[in-house]
C-alpha cells in the first residue's frame, strides 16, 4: 500500500550573510576574469545574483511518455486536481515546464519569466522567441516547492531532426544541466533505445555524473524475470555513454499513485521509492553546500578558459615574426593546438582532468569571433590596489570558497551535542508515503 507524505517546516533559506559572502567572492574574483576573457561567449553562462540565491533545481529528462510528468504529479500530489500536468501515451510535453512555489496557483508565460531579472531564468531570453514560446512556469503553494524547483522537459524523440524543434535544443538542455542539482533520467521498459539525442545529452552531462539518477519507471508492468532482463539491457545501453568508474544510481519502481501490480516485487519497489525520496531530501538539505560547490566549479572552468586564452596568446606572439602574416600564424595555431602543446601545458598548470578541458574545435570557433589580438596576457592583468586577476580567482578556488564551505559544515555540526537518546525511533523520511 502506498504511503502519504508528511508535512514538515521548510522555512529554511540561504542565510543573508552567506549569500553576501558568496556574492562578494563571485563579483570580485570570478566575474572580472569572465569579462576579461569573454567566457560568456564560450559557454553562454554567467552566474547572476538570482541564480546564487535560487532554490535547488531538479531536472527530469528522458524519452517521451516514460512517466516524467506523472512522476512530478506523484511527488506533488497533483493527481485528480486542476493543477495536474497533462500526461498520455503519446508525446504530450512539448514545453519546458518549470514548477515553482507561489502563494497561489498561476501560469507564467516564458516571455514573462525571461523578462523578470529577479528570477534565475532571465538568461533564457538569449535562446530566442521560438524557445520562450515553449517555456512555461507554474506557481503553486506546496511545501516541497518552498525548497526546490522542478523542471519537466520535452521527451527525447530520436527520429526527429533537432532543427524541427524551432530552437537550439542542445544549448537549452545544457543551460538546465549546468544549473541542475539533481538530474532524473527517466526510462520505461519499452524505451531503452539509445539514439543521437540521448548520446548528445550524455556528452553534455560530462562532469555532472554525480548529479545523475537513472529511473527505470513503470517497473510493475513486468514480471520479475522480465524486469531483470530489462535492468541488464538498460545498463548495457548506458555503459558506453557514462565514462565513470562508479555508475549512477538506478532506481527501479513505478512512480504513480496507483497500487503496484499484483505478483510483482512490491517490497523492492517501495524501498526503491523511499530511497529516491531520501535522495531528493538530501539535495534539499545540502542546498548551501551545493551552491558553494557550483560557484567553485564555475570558477575552475573560468580559470581554465583564461589560462587557455593566455597560452594561445603567448604562442601567437612567440611565432609572430616581423614579416609573418598574423592571420596565417594564428590559423596554424588554432588548426593544430596540440603541435604547440597548448592544452597539455594548461593541463599541467591547472591541475584538472583532461576530461574537463573544452574541445580544441570550440576555441577555433571562439577565436573566429573574438580575435586573439583583442586579449591581454594574464601577467599584465594586475592593478596596484586590486591585485592580479589570476591570483584572485585562484585564491577564491583554493581558499575563500573552501573556507566558506568549512564554516557552513561547522555550523551544521554544532547542534549534534543535543542529540536524542539512542533508544528513540529514527526520524521517518519527510516525503515517505505511509
Amino acid at each position: 500500500m502506498k504511503a502519504q507524505r508528511q508535512n514538515i517546516d521548510y522555512s529554511h533559506v540561504i542565510p543573508p550573510l552567506l549569500f553576501n559572502k558568496l556574492q562578494y567572492i563571485y563579483h570580485t574574483a570570478i566575474k572580472p576574469v569572465e569579462q576579461a576573457y569573454k567566457y560568456k561567449e564560450l559557454r553562454q553562462h554567467e552566474v547572476s545574483d538570482a541564480e546564487i540565491a535560487s532554490k535547488p533545481m531538479v531536472l527530469f529528462l528522458g524519452p517521451w511518455s516514460v512517466g516524467k510528468s506523472t512522476m512530478i504529479n506523484y511527488l506533488l500530489g497533483l493527481h485528480d486536481t486542476p493543477q495536474e500536468l497533462y500526461t498520455g501515451a503519446e508525446p504530450t510535453t512539448s514545453e519546458y515546464t518549470v514548477i515553482m512555489h507561489g502563494e497561489k496557483v498561476r501560469t507564467i508565460e516564458g516571455i514573462v519569466m525571461a523578462a523578470d531579472s529577479s528570477r534565475s531564468f532571465s538568461p533564457l531570453e538569449k535562446f530566442g522567441q521560438g524557445f520562450l514560446e515553449k517555456l512555461i512556469g507554474i506557481e503553486m503553494p506546496h511545501k516541497l516547492l518552498e525548497r526546490v524547483t522542478l523542471v519537466d522537459t520535452p521527451g527525447i524523440i530520436e527520429n526527429r531532426k533537432q532543427q524541427e524543434r524551432g530552437y537550439p535544443y542542445n544549448e537549452v538542455c545544457q543551460w538546465f544541466i549546468d544549473r541542475a542539482d539533481l538530474i532524473f533520467l527517466v526510462f520505461d521498459p519499452t524505451k531503452l533505445d539509445v539514439g543521437l539525442e540521448l548520446e548528445m545529452l550524455f556528452r553534455q552531462m560530462k562532469g555532472r555524473e554525480s548529479q545523475i539518477r537513472i529511473i527505470l519507471n513503470k517497473a510493475d508492468n513486468l514480471a520479475t524475470q522480465d524486469l531483470m532482463r530489462v535492468y541488464g539491457a538498460l545498463f548495457w545501453s548506458m555503459a558506453p555513454l557514462i565514462n565513470v568508474t562508479e555508475p549512477p544510481r538506478v532506481y527501479v519502481s513505478s512512480f504513480w499513485p496507483r497500487e503496484y501490480a499484483t505478483d510483482t516485487i512490491q517490497d523492492l519497489f517501495m524501498k526503491e521509492e523511499i530511497s529516491l525520496l531520501e535522495d531528493l531530501n538530501q539535495v534539499i538539505e545540502n542546498q548551501l553546500e551545493n551552491k558553494i560547490a557550483f560557484v567553485r566549479q564555475h570558477a575552475i572552468r573560468v580559470r581554465v578558459h583564461a589560462l587557455l586564452v593566455d597560452r594561445y596568446l603567448q604562442t601567437y606572439y612567440e611565432k609572430l615574426g616581423w614579416f609573418a602574416d598574423p592571420d596565417e600564424v594564428f590559423h596554424d595555431i588554432a588548426a593544430d593546438p596540440d603541435r604547440f602543446y597548448i592544452f597539455k601545458s594548461v593541463l599541467a598548470k591547472a591541475n584538472v582532468s583532461k576530461f574537463d578541458l573544452p574541445e580544441p574545435e570550440v576555441y577555433k570557433d571562439f577565436f573566429g569571433v573574438n580575435p586573439v589580438s583583442g586579449f591581454k596576457r594574464l601577467e599584465s592583468q594586475c592593478g596596484w590596489t586590486g591585485g592580479c586577476l589570476l591570483q584572485k580567482i585562484e585564491k577564491a578556488i583554493g581558499e575563500e570558497l573552501p573556507d566558506l564551505l568549512s564554516s557552513l559544515t561547522e555550523r551544521k555540526e554544532t547542534p549534534k551535542a543535543e542529540e536524542k537518546p539512542q533508544g528513540e525511533e529514527k526520524p521517518k523520511n519527510r516525503w515517505r508515503r505511509q
